[in-house]
């Protein structure tokens, strides 16, 4: 499954969704992680709040869930809706350690929100293991 996070410098969980500069995308599966890119918000995007949320929709659309610090009620509804879980954690956190908390949630028995989000992707083929 394809996992972003709202970053400022491509290490830290340090963003709120609405701020954020770019988003960092890995690729986590149950035999391993692969980091695939940074996808930078465009220069321009954030004329209004509308254009603020959707081009950050439109670079994460792919994943299944966006890590981040902070996230609006507007934005939250309209990442849900498309099926990304925002899943908000500590500011500051590093990247890789919410990577491996995650692989380690994959390795044991994932919870019920991680669970449903993998059956999901399973049965839209977009799951690889």
């Amino acid at each position: 499954m394809k996992v972003a996070f709202a970053t400022e410098d491509g290490v830290h969980v340090n963003a709120h969704f609405g701020q954020s500069p770019m988003f960092t995308v890995f690729e986590i599966r149950h035999s391993g992680v692969q980091f695939l890119e940074h996808r930078w918000i465009a220069l321009g995007s954030d004329e209004n709040e509308a254009g603020k949320i959707a081009s950050r929709i439109g670079l994460i659309e792919d994943c299944a869930l966006i890590f981040l610090v902070q996230i609006g009620a507007s934005a939250a509804a309209q990442v849900t809706k498309r099926t990304i879980m925002p899943v908000k954690v500590a500011f500051g956190s590093t990247i890789e350690e919410q990577v491996q908390r995650l692989q380690n949630m994959l390795a044991r028995n994932p919870p019920m929100w991680l669970a449903k989000i993998l059956h999901a992707e399973e049965g839209s083929g977009k799951a690889e293991s």
